[in-house]
């Protein structure tokens, strides 16, 4: 196994809340999950709360996102590597001078977990019916029940490109495409950082959104790029749309799927097929 990775977040944090964190600039952990299983870490006995079950986790670095930490640590503790890690969402514990943050998310291709640092004494894969059974540590028993309802769930977000655009009057009609680019480039950082849970009344705290974006007319050269796919209609963008829609609801009738039009007739068949259906402003907003 290997040395664990230092960096300048290790140390101890005194909190409000009487108890000591490690930390210095807070916490993260990724609970990888699938359909009906979550990949788990047997913690070393001389680790804090050693002997429990939890996740893959430590402190952050002064310079990294709570993403980019829960990624670093599942890396070094349960080799399971960054880029096989799709993020879905996340969770903040918040104690004002310290918060731990745990990252859910999915696998991209397979990959051998395993212990890979002196604090993993077993990495396992685990029912979510066998989760609670287990000695687990204090904190993640608190949060699993909660956690567990949106587990393997992804939020959906399928963007009416033309009514979004044209909902700003910047001069988008003399380029109809360069504007639907520059539109589609923009949406490219909320599939990279997140978009606060807040924005689309959603439980947690963070979602990454797969991001599908609907263009139709003039518009239909714009390709995709990475972290926004997008979509162009032959003929009728509202059918798209709509389809998509359809199409998500139906494929992972789990997931949450948010649509953006201010378009009232598309938003009637949006909401009837099971999306929640947000207007212009709040996705601007979020740009």
């Amino acid at each position: 196994m290997s040395r664990p990775h230092r960096t300048d977040g290790d140390g101890w944090v005194d909190c409000t809340c009487g108890q000591r964190h490690w930390g210095r600039y807070g916490a993260a952990g990724l609970m990888l999950v699938d359909d009906r299983r979550v990949l788990m870490q047997h913690r070393a006995a001389w680790s804090h709360q050693g002997g429990t079950w939890a996740l893959p986790g430590g402190a952050r670095s002064s310079t990294e996102t709570a993403l980019a930490a829960a990624l670093r640590e599942a890396s070094e503790e349960a080799a399971v590597t960054p880029d096989a890690v799709r993020p879905s969402h996340s969770w903040v514990e918040d104690h004002g001078p310290w918060s731990y943050t745990t990252v859910v998310g999915t696998l991209e291709r397979p990959v051998v977990a395993r212990p890979s640092d002196p604090e993993s004494v077993e990495i396992r894969w685990v029912t979510h019916d066998q989760v609670a059974d287990m000695p687990l540590h204090p904190a993640f028993a608190v949060a699993w029940p909660l956690m567990r309802m949106q587990a393997g769930r992804r939020l959906v977000l399928v963007v009416d490109a033309a009514n979004v655009v044209g909902s700003r009057p910047d001069g988008w009609w003399r380029d109809r495409a360069g504007a639907a680019a520059r539109f589609r480039d923009s949406l490219v950082p909320l599939a990279e950082r997140g978009v606060p849970a807040s924005a689309f009344a959603l439980p947690a705290d963070r979602w990454w959104p797969d991001v599908r974006m609907v263009v139709e007319g003039q518009a239909r050269e714009v390709g995709s790029t990475a972290g926004v796919r997008v979509l162009a209609a032959s003929h009728d963008g509202d059918a798209l749309i709509a389809d998509e829609v359809s199409r998500a609801v139906t494929e992972r009738p789990a997931d949450h799927v948010v649509a953006a039009t201010a378009d009232r007739a598309l938003r009637s068949r949006l909401e009837t097929a099971g999306a929640t259906v947000v207007g212009p402003r709040t996705l601007l907003d979020l740009i």
